[in-house]
């Protein structure tokens, strides 16, 4: 199957919803634009990485039901299931983010931002996990979704960095020292702090996107040539890159807003 393509886009290619979908996507371009008549607002668009994030989001809310229907009696779910299931995957990975957070920013931050960086987790780690499968992609493949994730994690970022430290956290981009005679060196630390904040999104976006594809490009040459048994190791090193690649997402978005959300004194 080319690369691009999956069970997805020959299933629902020529369909309403497809067409919908790509009009919808040519409205955003044209929003972008400003005109109707350009090369950009006017070009073909690919909308396999929609679908995909979409089944993936249809996926996470069937977990989350099933989820939520086993803890509701919270005198039942006090007793730990015998056995393997939804429920126990999805608090062990719960618990297990939720650790990862408190070591870097605290207990206190970590269970207030579980919730932003753990849908983060659970949607990535998911998307990625597509491409294991033959005939699907990946949705992280495709810039257009790490780049959409990334912007997220820089406006909560600066948002609650502004909200928990307000001046303080446009202050420290000038640099330790405030003074007047430190203009200079204040103004040459401020270009440079305001470059890595913005290359921030774009490091986050484009190391997930291109560790996806190149893992799900290589997967798909091997199941070509070999469809048996051979591939078996790669699919193994593709579950490494996927759990690995959530993993650092994940734990660089937490670093980012625990050093925006410090006061400080600390």
């Amino acid at each position: 199957m080319p690369h691009g393509e999956s069970w997805f886009s020959l299933a629902l290619r020529g369909t309403p919803i497809w067409e919908n979908l790509e009009n919808f996507v040519r409205f955003l371009n044209r929003s972008i634009t400003g005109e109707e008549d350009t090369w950009y607002a006017n070009m073909p668009v690919e909308v396999g990485h929609v679908v995909g994030a979409l089944f993936v989001l249809l996926v996470l809310a069937i977990f989350a039901v099933i989820s939520y229907n086993g803890v509701k009696d919270t005198q039942a779910a006090v007793v730990p299931e015998g056995r393997f299931s939804i429920r126990t995957f999805v608090e062990l990975f719960t618990g297990t983010a939720l650790s990862m957070m408190s070591d870097i920013m605290g207990p206190k931050a970590a269970r207030y931002f579980l919730p932003l960086i753990g849908t983060c987790a659970f949607f990535i780690l998911f998307s990625n996990f597509m491409g294991l499968i033959p005939g699907l992609t990946p949705p992280t493949d495709t810039l257009s979704t790490t780049i959409a994730l990334a912007l997220i994690i820089f406006v909560a970022t600066h948002i609650y960095g502004l909200k928990e430290n307000g001046f303080g956290h446009i202050k420290h981009l000038f640099g330790p020292i405030i003074k007047w005679y430190a203009l200079p060196l204040m103004l040459l630390m401020f270009c440079i702090e305001v470059i890595s904040h913005l290359a921030r999104p774009l490091s986050l976006s484009l190391r997930l996107m291109a560790n996806m594809f190149a893992d799900h490009l290589v997967l798909g040459v091997f199941l070509g040539l070999v469809p048996f048994l051979v591939p078996v190791p790669i699919m193994l090193l593709g579950t490494l890159v996927v759990v690995v690649q959530t993993l650092v997402f994940c734990i660089l978005s937490t670093v980012y807003i625990g050093l925006a959300i410090q006061h400080e004194e600390h």
